[in-house]
């Protein structure tokens, strides 16, 4: 009799020790994917325009900005998750992110946008937009950075000389400082990319080639990765993504 009560006490305190342990599992396996999701960094991509608002339009073919920075956005989602990286769209559709399109549909349009940001903490954050300009002979990639701050100028210098570097290139540019409001509204590493003039025929061409938008994408993307697998960036990310 003493035997079975001794082993049925047994049982129960091993039961109790495989649960305790499970329980401790689960939860250590849930903030293991937590850190995971955070460590790997959050990226956010914001497509420029959308809804009412088109932006620019090709001159040749009538294109609407918005549609091609929507389309270079998720080609760019693909890339970035493809790395590893967790990605956040601003604009994931054709919609504006105004709500009516009443009076001050651009502030709150601009304003959301800010608000993702802010709400993210990503570790970087890319708008997507295309150019015009009124001499057609202008053509070229074109990256944007907030002034006084110089991870973005970092950023915006590796993603300029990737896009310098691909074979489409005919001028080389440098990384310019821009004072936009996607750029100000957070401290977050942040550049605008202009893909290319619509004003341009040559480039039009190229931006509405799927092909080519995948070449630029991935331009884009190479000099993102290379700035996020920096050991310097790394450590202040992650120092930032600790205080938070």
């Amino acid at each position: 009799m003493g035997f079975f009560y001794k082993h049925r006490i047994g049982m129960g305190l091993a039961c109790l020790v495989l649960a305790v342990f499970v329980t401790f599992a689960f939860c250590f396996f849930a903030l293991s994917r937590a850190a995971a999701k955070s460590l790997s960094f959050t990226v956010v991509i914001d497509a420029g325009h959308g809804g009412v608002d088109g932006g620019v339009v090709g001159r040749t073919t009538g294109v609407k900005e918005s549609d091609i920075n929507l389309s270079l956005s998720r080609l760019l989602q693909e890339e970035m998750e493809g790395a590893g990286f967790y990605v956040i769209q601003t604009r994931p559709t054709e919609a504006g992110l105004y709500g009516m399109a009443t009076s001050g549909y651009k502030r709150r349009d601009m304003q959301k946008r800010a608000e993702i940001i802010q709400k993210n903490t990503p570790a970087l954050m890319i708008s997507i937009h295309q150019n015009f300009f009124s001499d057609p002979a202008r053509r070229g990639a074109q990256v944007f950075y907030r002034e006084d701050l110089a991870a973005s100028e970092t950023l915006a210098c590796l993603i300029q000389t990737s896009l310098n570097e691909m074979p489409e290139c005919v001028k080389k540019s440098a990384a310019l400082a821009g004072d936009y409001f996607v750029l100000n509204c957070s401290d977050t590493p942040s550049v605008i990319v202009e893909c290319g003039f619509l004003s341009n025929p040559q480039d039009e061409a190229l931006l509405i080639d799927k092909t080519y938008q995948r070449k630029i994408v991935s331009a884009i993307a190479a000099g993102a990765l290379s700035f996020l697998s920096s050991g310097a960036n790394a450590v202040k990310s992650l120092t930032k993504l600790l205080a938070a």
